[in-house]
C-alpha cells in the first residue's frame, strides 16, 4: 500500500482561508545540550508558494534532526539566499539560560526571532506546545517540524545557526569536543568536563553541573 504525503502547507492553506495573510513557522534547537546557546527561528514563506505549492528545491525540507548535515547546509543557503521569503534568527544566552531556566530562555530566543520579522506576522505555527509569553496568535504543533514547511524551515536555520556557533566555540575552548557533539552530553564531553571543569559557554544550571543544594538540616 503506497503511502499518502504529508501536505505541509495544510495548516498554513487553513489560516489563510480563515483571512490570515502573512504567516511564521518558528522552532529552536539547542535545549538538551550542557553548553551553548538556545536558537530560535521564524520563517515567513511567501503567500503563494502555500497555495500554488513550494518550489521544487525546497520539497525535502523537513525536521532538522531527520536531514542530513550537508542537505541542511544547503537548505539553509537556499534559505537565507531567497528574497521571497523572510527569516530571522535569535539566541539566548548559556548565561540567561541559567537565570530564567531553559524553557523561559527557549520561549524569549523564539519570542525575539518573531519580533526581527517586520511587518509582524498574523498568526504563528509554533513547533510544541503553546508559548505563554508570544504576544501574537498562535497554533501550536506536536512534530510540527515535520507537518509544517514553515516551522521545518525554521527548524533548519536554527540547527545549522547553533552547530556553526558551536564550532566556533571548539576554536575558542578546545578540548571539549564541541565540534563534534555540540556541546550535548556524550560520553566524551563528559569525560572532559571531568578534566577541564566547565568553560564560560557551559550551564551551570544543568546537571551534573549543577551545584548540590546545601542540606539544611546538616550539621
Amino acid at each position: 500500500m503506497t503511502a499518502i504525503p504529508t501536505d505541509r502547507f495544510l495548516h498554513e492553506r487553513q489560516l489563510l482561508a480563515r483571512g490570515c495573510r502573512r504567516l511564521a513557522g518558528v522552532d529552536e534547537a539547542g535545549r538538551g545540550p550542557l553548553a551553548g546557546p538556545v536558537l530560535a527561528a521564524a520563517v515567513v514563506f511567501p503567500a503563494a508558494w502555500i497555495l500554488d505549492g513550494i518550489p521544487e528545491a525546497f520539497r525535502g525540507l523537513n525536521d532538522s534532526k531527520q536531514v542530513s548535515e550537508g542537505r541542511r547546509e544547503a537548505f539553509f543557503d537556499l534559505l537565507t539566499g531567497n528574497a521571497e521569503l523572510q527569516f530571522c534568527i535569535a539566541e539566548a544566552s548559556p548565561a540567561e539560560i541559567d537565570e530564567v531556566n531553559i524553557l523561559q530562555a527557549t520561549h524569549r530566543a523564539m519570542d525575539r526571532a518573531l519580533a526581527g520579522l517586520k511587518p509582524a506576522p498574523d498568526h504563528v505555527l509554533v513547533d510544541g506546545l503553546a508559548v505563554k509569553s508570544m504576544r501574537l496568535p498562535q497554533t501550536p504543533l506536536v512534530k510540527g517540524d515535520s507537518l509544517s514547511y514553515s516551522i521545518a524551515a525554521a527548524s533548519i536555520l536554527a540547527k545549522v545557526t547553533r552547530d556553526r556557533v558551536m564550532l566556533e566555540a571548539e576554536k575558542r575552548w578546545p578540548g571539549y569536543g564541541f565540534a563534534g557533539h555540540k556541546g550535548y552530553p556524550t560520553p566524551g564531553h563528559l569525560d572532559a568536563l571531568r578534566l577541564l571543569g566547565p568553560c564560560p559557554i557551559h550551564r551551570r544550571s544543568f546537571a551534573p553541573l549543577r551545584r548540590p543544594e546545601p542540606d539544611l538540616f546538616s550539621r
